[in-house]
Parts: C-alpha cells; structure tokens; sequence
C-alpha cells in the first residue's frame, strides 16, 4: 500500500497504575504487543513507550501510546502523553484508585487534556461498579470532566467490543488537527535501519510532513528521505498521526529523546521563558527554586523564579523551542507534584536587579 495518504488517524494514550492491565488491554484492543522489549514481556511490566494500532469498526484509524505504570518510569510516561490529545484512564476492579493513578491524572489534568475515557479492567475478577463510580467522580474534577466509562476484561474478552465503540465517540469528539501549522515533532525514538540509515518516531500533533521536505533540529538543517506511518510507506503524513521518519544528514548518535524536528524559521528556541502557572497551583512561598519541564518528548531542568500573582520566570537548562500559548508541565520530583503552566512570553526582558521581577 505505499503511496496511500493518511487521514482521520486518531491518537491516544493510555495512563494508570501499574499492574491494572494497561497493556493487557491495548493487545485485546489492538491485536499487538505494544511492549518492545524482551526484558518487558519476561517482566510483564512496561518500561519504555510501546506502541499499537488497529482499524476501528467504523474504518477509524487508531494509534495508541502505550505508557509505563510503574513510578520510577514517569519520566517516559511523560513523553508519551506530552503530544496525545486523548487519553484511555485504565484502573482495574480489584484494586481501585491507586498511587500512579493519582499521579497520572495528575499529569493529564496539568497537561489540560480534555477528552478520555475510563476503562476498569480485570472485571471479571472483582465487581466494577464502585471503582467506576468513585473515578468517574474523581476525573470530574479534572480538566477532564464527566468522562465516558466501560467495564471490560480483557482476559475473557467481555466489554472489549464497548471499548472500541465508547473510543469512536470520544474520537469523533477531538478538536481537528491543524493540518497547515508549522511541524514540531517530539522525538521518542530514534534508532538506525539498515540501508536506510537514521529513523526517528514522534507523535505529529499538528501540520503535515512528506518525503522531501527540509525539517530543523537545533541549528543543523537534515532532509526526510521518508515518511511512514502506522508500518507504511505513505506520500505524506497529516497530524494528527503516529509517523516513522527517514532522516538524511544526521546520525543515530546525535539524536536524543525530547529533540524537535521543526519547520524552519518557525519556532524560537529559548532558555527564558515567562509563564502563568495554573490557579491554585503553587503558593509563591511554596514555589521550589527548581523543577523538571516538559513538553513533547523533552525533559529539562530550570531555575525558578517568581514574578507577580502567577507569573514565572523559567531559566531553561537546555533551550526549547516554544511559542507563546504552549501548555508546559512543570514537575517538582522532590514533591511528586506536577502543575500546568502557560507559556506568556518567549523573549522575555532581562531581569537585571533585585525586585525588577515586578
């Protein structure tokens, strides 16, 4: 099928506590194994991102971002959700809201996702109905509100069919991508091909990228040699969409998770940035001097510094490239708490005395 085009691709990520049966869910969903690597599927515990798609009944293409349960494995979680518009909230029936549950809607809500389903799995193991009430009225207090839920166990197969209609509905419900926007994509992975060279993975959440095209990664110029998509070659990828990218004139070794393949001349790369945090979100005598930021795939440290009501001061360890509006998920890994900040001005004044902040 190359040369076929890709539209009306959905992506979603899952998020929830280990051992609830993410993964267990996207194989029944998907028919595939979303765990890449032998040391995962011997464990039965995802460590990294893994990745899966299917063709929904109504001819609906679906990518699902798998992601890590397990706590010390947040950072890749945030990878994994930093470009995804909707997200499939898993808990399962003999256990209930647990401590990476709270943390993962922490960081959907942070994010401002807006759109997501509830899946309780493993009901055949435990009655579904107080666990799906009692986190329905937990993610109704989120940025995502009344969410649609389904019991299902994937083990005998029940509720699957349920999963996949409730998904069509929260798809059909997504905002449309911007198709014409300039291209940033997040890498999450990038590994050589034989014969082909340097390929990288990322979450196409807006524009539209094709064989040919001359993408920016920090102040080198490097060629798509090719475009595929969902396992495909394709003429050209259109967001939203999961694509493979066959880069010319740049080596595996010179790439990193959190890099950004970018539209030239459209984005500005910065180490200061002035932000808005969320209401309510931290007190400025509670505001630590440093956090972890994310957007996209990218992890970098900053300095802290408070300016008037909410606004903040972000001193970037590694510039990113960002535009005013862009939604950045401050973490404190001292507090495990995450809050969402909107970035207000990329090209901010210096700040050259004490109190100039104001």
């Amino acid at each position: 099928m190359t040369g076929m085009d890709v539209t009306g691709m959905d992506v979603i990520a899952t998020a929830g506590h280990v051992d609830h049966g993410k993964s267990t869910l996207v194989r029944a969903l998907t028919g595939m194994e979303p765990d890449r690597w032998e040391e995962e599927r011997r464990r039965g515990l995802t460590i990294d991102l893994g990745f899966a798609w299917t063709t929904l009944p109504s001819g609906r293409r679906l990518a699902v971002v798998d992601v890590p349960g397990h706590e010390r494995f947040i950072g890749n979680m945030l990878a994994g959700v930093g470009s995804v518009p909707a997200a499939l909230v898993v808990v399962a029936a003999d256990d209930g809201w647990s401590a990476q549950t709270a943390e993962h809607v922490a960081v959907l809500d942070a994010l401002g996702v807006r759109h997501a389903l509830l899946a309780v799995t493993k009901a055949d193991l435990a009655d579904p109905a107080p666990v799906l009430a009692d986190v329905r009225e937990r993610l109704a207090r989120t940025s995502m509100g009344e969410v649609p839920a389904v019991a299902v166990s994937a083990a005998t197969g029940a509720g699957v069919p349920e999963v996949a209609a409730v998904l069509e509905t929260v798809l059909a419900g997504l905002p449309a991508p911007d198709r014409s926007a300039p291209v940033r994509l997040w890498i999450d992975r990038a590994f050589p091909i034989k014969g082909a060279g340097t390929v990288v993975t990322g979450t196409l959440a807006a524009g539209t990228v094709a064989p040919g095209d001359r993408l920016t990664l920090g102040d080198r110029e490097v060629g798509v040699r090719g475009v595929q998509s969902l396992g495909r070659p394709v003429e050209r990828a259109e967001a939203t969409a999961r694509v493979a990218l066959n880069l010319r004139g740049i080596a595996v070794e010179d790439l990193d998770r959190g890099d950004a393949l970018l539209t030239p001349g459209a984005f500005r790369s910065t180490a200061d940035v002035d932000v808005t945090l969320a209401p309510g979100a931290w007190d400025e005598d509670r505001l630590p001097a440093e956090a972890v930021v994310h957007i996209g795939s990218a992890a970098v440290g900053a300095r802290l510094r408070p300016l008037e009501g909410t606004a903040v001061r972000l001193r970037l360890a590694t510039p990113l490239p960002l535009r005013v509006g862009d939604r950045l998920l401050l973490r404190d890994p001292g507090a495990r708490r995450v809050v969402g900040a909107d970035v207000r001005d990329v090209d901010p004044p210096e700040l050259r005395r004490r109190g100039a902040a104001r």
